[in-house]
């Protein structure tokens, strides 16, 4: 029977879209001289914890939540999705905001205010062993790993729970706002605290443009990843195993936006490899067929959160067909 709970550490970001829907701004939406906004729970690292939880994986989140409204707001979402907030700290700072556009496409492009903001501003004294708890596996990403001050005492947690779970990072590349080098600098350290490693290739462009991705993720394994998933939108998924790779075709919906379809899809990877009793090591039993199964659930629930508008990651029972039997 796997450990009961994924711990998720990282962000809460309050997304603010154009009034109206999370969307462009129609006709009419704004009067002149307004611009009104309507502020949906956001964040990747927060994003994934829901999605964990909606799908049946008990998820513990570690974040430094503020006092604030938005706070209360992320609170709020976190808890009605079942979400383990007792690793959390209330903090003093403030939320951090994203204002975020669609293209046409429904892609997001976000501007963010964080400077100073709670979710970066983690002490090695808060971010203990103890707050993690025993969990199968650790996952984390996107700005937690990259804003100091805090960034440093992620990682120093990473290297301890390697001991003990298995370990899991999403970059989730943010360029305009995080100078591309600090990825290229920092992603061969993370693949050697990582067991797993998902990117989109968007990401993967960005951080090692025109270089092919089989050469790319061979050093990323070479530095200690053995799992490696790149998302390519409606293209599927290419999983690597060690240098074995596999694609996953991604099914075929109607898509609304895909705000936190990367976020769902990785909380579907770790939902399946937890409930097979994969994670809470370093999937070293973990083969190529098992690692495209999960990549497979993985897009489907990708997919139904592209469906509807914003982070909503379906529930389990959206998936009932779909979900994996706990091994026993």
């Amino acid at each position: 029977m796997p450990r009961s709970q994924v711990a998720v550490l990282g962000e809460c970001v309050a997304d603010a879209f154009v009034s109206g829907s999370p969307s462009q701004a129609g006709p009419g939406s704004t009067s002149q001289g307004e611009l009104a906004l309507r502020v949906l729970p956001g964040g990747s690292p927060a994003n994934t914890a829901v999605a964990l939880a909606r799908l049946g994986t008990s998820a513990r989140f570690l974040g430094r939540i503020s006092h604030d409204s938005f706070g209360a707001l992320f609170r709020a979402h976190l808890g009605a999705s079942g979400v383990d907030l007792t690793g959390s700290v209330t903090a003093e700072e403030p939320s951090t905001l994203a204002v975020a556009t669609l293209d046409e496409s429904g892609q997001a492009v976000y501007t963010f205010y964080a400077e100073g903001s709670a979710d970066w501003q983690w002490t090695a004294a808060e971010l203990t062993a103890e707050r993690l708890g025993d969990v199968s596996c650790l996952h984390t990403g996107s700005l937690a790993l990259v804003r100091a001050p805090g960034a440093e005492p992620v990682e120093e947690l990473l290297a301890e729970a390697a001991a003990r779970a298995t370990v899991s990072i999403d970059p989730n590349v943010r360029a305009g706002f995080v100078d591309l080098a600090v990825y290229r600098e920092r992603m061969t350290r993370w693949c050697a605290l990582a067991d797993i490693v998902k990117l989109s290739d968007d990401d993967l462009e960005q951080i090692h443009p025109d270089e092919p991705f089989e050469r790319i993720c061979d050093a990323w394994h070479a530095a200690g990843a053995r799992l490696i998933v790149i998302t390519r939108g409606s293209r599927g998924a290419t999983v690597s195993l060690d240098g074995e790779r596999a694609t996953v075709p991604a099914p075929p919906t109607d898509v609304v936006d895909t705000v936190g379809a990367g976020d769902s899809f990785t909380a579907g990877l770790l939902h399946r490899l937890h409930t097979s009793g994969r994670l809470g090591g370093r999937l070293g039993d973990l083969d190529l067929d098992q690692a495209r199964d999960a990549a497979a659930f993985a897009s489907r629930v990708a997919a139904l959160t592209c469906s509807v508008a914003g982070a909503n990651p379906p529930w389990a029972r959206d998936l009932a067909d779909e979900a994996p039997r706990p091994t026993v």
